[in-house]
């Protein structure tokens, strides 16, 4: 079994790392379109085997996508990184036509292939390659949710020094500030963070988890990798291993919320089929209301790529 990682770039080169640990597959294909570099480490990847006592070859290439044929899962992390003072959609002409070519690449190798986007904008970028892949949206999909709940859940873990293993939480929308992340969805250990954390206390991480991308761009002056690469590496885990696991995805929601031809966050049931099933929770008024102006907001830079006419 073969899974490939385009962009050999930091969070691709985390990924498939994360991906080759676990020994999901047989073979890791990292494809970047610079010469050398996805060579480059995918052998200091393979090198670390015989320490970490793991047996998925790493493979690197430059640009043959020959190499990518015939993979389960491909996950999509090309694009230009935000800079400082740089939003997610400043990007989206740009990172809208590499996505295009590198998801018309992966069909033509990898028909079958489940594709999940890391590029941002992500929302818009997931969209893109929709329309690119023709094929069912159940096969394309985006990584935000996994990472944005990640943040959640280790601020929480912090504020109440706990283990975040027993934290368990639940963010939708957009990818970016108006993602909505839901207290009421939130537990410790099975108990309502609502009773352990102070309601202003709890507003500032929510508001924390929003800028998350942001706080770490304007330390690093890039953008993360750490987090986004096990993210999707987790993603393509329950992939793999079919575990049904329940992941908020970016997702193309066909009437579900009431909401049709958009790409939202949303909790999802993720398997051999990829999104095996779009899971629909009870919102309140308050809820609703956030989780619309995400899509509103998601669904203004859905019109830009559309009037951009590059799909």
């Amino acid at each position: 079994m073969k899974v490939t990682v385009v962009g050999a770039g930091n969070v691709g080169a985390t990924c498939a790392n994360c991906i080759a640990q676990k020994e999901l597959v047989n073979e890791v294909v990292l494809l970047d379109i610079k010469e050398g570099v996805a060579e480059g480490k995918a052998l200091d990847m393979w090198q670390t085997a015989p320490i970490n006592y793991y047996d998925t070859r790493v493979k690197g290439v430059t640009n043959d996508y020959t190499a990518t044929a015939g993979s389960e899962v491909v996950v999509i992390t090309s694009g230009l990184p935000r800079k400082p003072g740089m939003s997610r959609d400043d990007l989206i002409s740009i990172n809208a036509g590499i996505v295009k070519s590198v998801t018309e690449n992966i069909v033509k190798h990898s028909p079958d292939a489940i594709i999940i986007i890391i590029s941002n904008p992500l929302d818009v970028m997931t969209y893109a390659a929709f329309l690119t892949a023709k094929k069912a949206s159940n096969k394309v999909f985006g990584m935000a949710g996994v990472l944005d709940t990640a943040r959640y859940r280790a601020f929480l873990a912090e504020e109440l020094n706990v283990s975040p293993k027993d934290i368990q939480a639940l963010l939708m929308g957009g990818h970016g500030d108006t993602m909505v992340p839901l207290p009421r969805y939130t537990t410790v250990a099975g108990i309502p963070v609502t009773e352990l954390v102070d309601a202003d206390k709890l507003e500032a991480i929510i508001e924390r988890a929003k800028k998350g991308g942001g706080e770490l761009v304007n330390l690093m002056g890039t953008s993360a990798w750490y987090a986004p690469g096990a993210a999707a590496a987790q993603m393509v885990e329950a992939i793999i291993r079919d575990q049904k696991r329940i992941f908020p995805v970016c997702a193309l929601l066909n009437g579900e919320y009431g909401m049709k031809d958009i790409y939202l966050g949303v909790p999802v049931v993720l398997g051999k089929n990829g999104i095996e099933k779009v899971i629909e929770v009870k919102l309140n008024k308050e809820e609703k209301a956030l989780l619309e102006g995400s899509a509103t907001a998601v669904k203004s830079v859905m019109k830009v790529l559309d009037e951009m006419n590059i799909m």
